[in-house]
């Protein structure tokens, strides 16, 4: 009964005063009206650190702890500061006036750098062509278009033509071409083969790819699963033999016309001559109009013999940093063919942005930029998509980066990064904010008060690196992390397959090699190369409990690459590299595990059959084991899972360790590098690729060892960002310019709450005073765990793990069993008033172990008064003082 108190009396005040015990943000530093001095309250007599406490707010970021910063150079600000009026003195004889010197003027941006691209033009029959486009780059990190300025000229006349920033062939040979601006001149090799001959139209290289540009085969027009207007192509034009039939077999005569090419349906509904529900496509006499009319002319033949593949596309530029809104920059497309030779794709590319806002490009690869941010420009050309990163900034954007610390190789490159940006990081937070957000990263646990004050009080500015060293050493953080896996590997009981023992013996398998420190890449190899009973060799229930062979390759791709291969299944991936091909030739790895039954009817046996294959779902043929982005190995003889985990988990593939740092990263950041960790794509790039790559060379140089990965990012600057901004970095959610608050996992605020409250859980097959991240099997949970978002393990999607609050979630806390319960449980205020501690000693107490700080004065001024109203009930009014405590969003995130 003694909650409900808070319903009526003074307690309501309480409940005014709770609401303030939430996280503070930047717009909220304005002092408050000065109120009328009243007297100042008793505090415990013992003595507390002089602190600097803010007023109490409402809004979801987080309150500056009490406790003083560590010292560390500030930076300076990014505007002078205004100087403050000076008290008033004796009038002075007025004097003339006396004119102030001119500010001396900024001079003028200085080019550094002049980038032409292709560095390199090879040009093969008389059709072919290739553009030139230059770039320049300022001293102030500024980039310039001046593909429209440079002076192209050819160092040996005759083999190449220049007309603007477009070369064509004139006869075979070897030549430069000079481009020249400002004052530098940039050198690109030529190369002219089979300049004379006309190249013969192709189905494949001309026609096809004018049904990508004009977007016919995407999901929304002719390219979905039944087609549009009675007319069906390929998605993304995965079956190229199957489009050919369907325009020259299918409804012989409509689409087509041999005898008239030029009228053709097939021409007229793209020039808009005749109705067409996707309009106008292009011009008459365009480039893809006359690649059409050609190929009618020539008979609509399919190509014989071996047609060229696309091997590899690239984009350029390579990125850049635009001054302003309506600034412009052109870009081309070079695509690599299997035969040797390259071709301008340009005008054949699908081009698109990923932030409109900022950046956006035309349908020819002109970009204007927008407002200020951050785009990632794309081009897709054949099976693949390529990117560019280009940033937007106000024009005339006045900035000094100023002399901020850098504690490691992290610090380095987001600064990096924050300098292109023009985005000053924020300072570092207080000792007890760090002493929290570290104790619950690294471990899931609040400090306790003997830590708080031990902490708080050490002089050592070497403190906080040596608190990490002591929290990776605690077994709290291989409990941490043996549930992540758990999640990844969807230990779980499974009916009729996995029973709780097979579970649980999966889950001392992982939690016994992270707890001896296994590198990871070891563990993986075991793991995906396991033979044996699921009770003899835990880690083969991993096929036990996934036993679909595309599943399975998914899956791994999903956990150990990050990359959702999915849609590849049924078409070639739209927004990546991965084709149908690839899909189904990694997952011919996984077609010879073989399954059978043991003496124990509870246990299965995993073995390699030796036989098995798997087919390409349009033609039924048999497909090879391939890597993913790699090469075709030769498995005859072998266990193929076997030869797989040796390459995925080694330093031949280049996204095994890029993964498992993001992985790393998001844990500790609330987000990937890039994001969500398991949707690695060129369409999802990293924010700071240089950053990512670096973690997993270092990733991978430690041996595979992620606690020391943990270590370098935790000693970092970066992590021990405030969550205050500045005037630069508010705006800022990508780029880990400051820290973001964020909510704890169901699993880590059920312990946290349990932890202050002294009341231990008890969960099915643990010991009472288990911790829940403890829990080893995924269907095992409660209410609490349920609506806070524990994953089911039911995929090995990142999503699973649900963060975002809800309502139903704030009921519970108000209003719920587990909140309630426990504070009586644990006896907490209790407890400490039999000590004999006085109120207010109580509250610090209370104040300590939850948001690891000490009430601010006016928090101190409002539990005074309180208090002073209900002296005969001391012990309800400080429970619901608890309760207001676990129910504040500052208890409730971590920040």
């Amino acid at each position: 009964m003694w909650r409900h108190r808070l319903l009526t009396g003074s307690v309501l005040s309480l409940v005014i005063f709770a609401s303030g015990l939430s996280l503070a943000t930047a717009d909220e530093k304005t002092p408050a009206k000065p109120e009328p001095a009243k007297p100042a309250p008793a505090k415990p007599a013992e003595s507390k650190p002089a602190e600097t406490k803010p007023a109490a707010a409402t809004t979801l970021a987080p309150a500056k702890p009490a406790d003083p910063k560590p010292a560390e150079s500030k930076p300076a600000p990014a505007k002078p500061a205004e100087k403050k009026p000076a008290p008033p003195t004796k009038p002075a004889p007025a004097k003339p006036a006396e004119p102030k010197p001119a500010a001396p003027a900024k001079p003028a941006p200085k080019m550094v750098k002049l980038n032409v691209y292709p560095t390199d033009i090879q040009l093969t029959t008389s059709r072919d062509r290739q553009s030139i486009i230059a770039q320049a780059v300022f001293d102030n990190g500024l980039t310039q278009d001046v593909t429209s300025q440079i002076q192209l000229k050819a160092a040996q006349p005759g083999i190449v033509r220049v007309e603007k920033n477009m070369v064509y062939p004139d006869n075979d040979g070897e030549t430069d071409i000079i481009a020249s601006f400002g004052g530098t001149d940039v050198k690109v090799h030529s190369k002219v083969v089979k300049g004379k001959v006309d190249r013969p139209i192709s189905f494949n290289l001309d026609v096809m790819p004018t049904f990508m540009r004009a977007g016919c085969n995407t999901g929304s027009c002719h390219g979905a699963a039944r087609g549009k207007d009675g007319f069906r192509l390929s998605l993304f034009g995965f079956d190229p033999k199957g489009d050919y039939n369907r325009l020259t077999r299918e409804l012989s005569g409509r689409r087509i016309n041999l005898s008239l090419p030029q009228e053709s349906l097939l021409l007229e509904k793209a020039i808009g001559a005749v109705p067409h529900t996707g309009g106008k496509l292009y011009e008459k006499d365009s480039e893809h109009y006359n690649a059409t009319l050609r190929w009618l002319q020539a008979g609509a033949p399919y190509d014989a013999g071996e047609i060229p593949t696309v091997t590899k596309v690239e984009i350029y530029p390579e990125g850049g940093v635009l001054d302003g809104k309506d600034t412009t920059q052109q870009v081309s497309v070079l695509a690599y063919y299997s035969d040797g030779t390259t071709r301008d794709v340009t005008s054949l590319a699908f081009f698109s942005s990923n932030n409109d806002n900022s950046a956006t490009i035309t349908k020819d690869g002109l970009i204007t930029a927008s407002n200020r941010g951050e785009a990632f420009i794309m081009a897709r050309f054949d099976t693949h998509t390529v990117g560019s990163h280009f940033v937007v900034l106000p024009k005339g954007l006045d900035f000094e980066w100023p002399n901020v610390p850098e504690h490691n190789y992290v610090d380095t490159l987001i600064h990096n990064k924050l300098k292109k940006l023009r985005v000053i990081p924020s300072e570092i937070c207080s000792d007890a904010e760090f002493l929290r957000r570290a104790s619950l990263d690294i471990c899931g646990i609040m400090p306790s008060i003997e830590e708080f004050n031990s902490f708080v009080a050490d002089k050592d500015p070497k403190k906080r690196d040596k608190l990490v060293d002591q929290l990776l050493n605690r077994k709290e953080f291989v409990e941490m992390w043996v549930m992540k896996w758990s999640e990844l590997l969807q230990i779980r009981t499974v009916n009729n397959r996995i029973s709780y023992k097979s579970a649980l013996l999966y889950y001392n398998w992982l939690q016994e090699r992270i707890a001896t420190n296994v590198p990871i890449d070891k563990m993986v190899q075991e793991l995906l190369g396991s033979t044996g009973g699921t009770f003899a060799n835990a880690a083969t229930n991993y096929y036990e409990n996934e036993r679909d062979t595309l599943k399975v390759s998914e899956n791994v791709a999903q956990v150990f690459m990050g990359m959702r291969i999915q849609c590849a299944q049924c078409h070639n991936h739209p927004f990546d590299r991965w084709t149908m091909d690839d899909y189904y030739s990694f997952a011919a790895f996984f077609s010879q595990v073989g399954r059978k039954g043991s003496e124990d009817p509870r246990e299965s046996i995993i073995y390699n059959r030796g036989s098995g294959e798997v087919r390409h779902a349009v033609d039924n043929r048999v497909m090879q084991p391939k890597f993913l982005g790699g090469a075709q190995p030769d498995t005859r003889g072998k266990d193929r899972r076997v030869v797989l985990s040796n390459w995925l988990a080694s330093n031949e593939n280049p996204y095994f360790a890029t993964n498992l740092s993001n992985i790393v990263w998001a844990h500790f950041f609330g987000k990937g590098i890039i994001n969500e960790v398991d949707d690695v794509r060129v369409s999802n790039p990293p924010v700071n690729p240089e950053l990512l790559n670096e973690l997993a060379k270092r990733f991978t140089d430690y041996n595979y060892d992620f606690k020391k990965l943990v270590r370098d990012i935790c000693t970092s600057r970066t992590y021990q960002l405030s969550t205050q901004t500045n005037p630069s970095n508010e705006r800022d959610l990508t780029n880990f310019s400051h820290a973001q608050p964020r909510r704890l996992r169901a699993e880590i605020l059920l312990d946290c709450i349990s932890q202050v409250t002294s009341a231990p859980n008890k969960f099915r097959g643990l010991p009472l005073g288990a911790r829940a991240v403890q829990i080893a099997d995924g269907n095992t949970t409660n209410y609490f765990l349920t609506t806070f978002g524990r994953a089911k393990r039911d995929t090995v999607c990142s999503c699973e793990v649900r963060m975002e609050p809800s309502l139903s979630q704030a009921l519970h806390l108000l209003n719920g069993d587990t909140v309630n319960q426990k504070i009586v449980q644990g006896k907490f205020v209790e407890s400490r008033l039999k000590a004999g501690k006085k109120p207010l000693e109580v509250i610090d107490e209370m104040y300590i172990t939850c948001l690891s700080r000490k009430p601010t004065d006016k928090e101190y001024s409002s539990l005074v008064q309180v208090l002073d109203e209900n002296k005969k009930d001391e012990t309800n009014t400080l429970n619901d003082v608890f309760w207001s405590l676990l129910n504040s969003r500052e208890f409730i995130f971590n920040h």
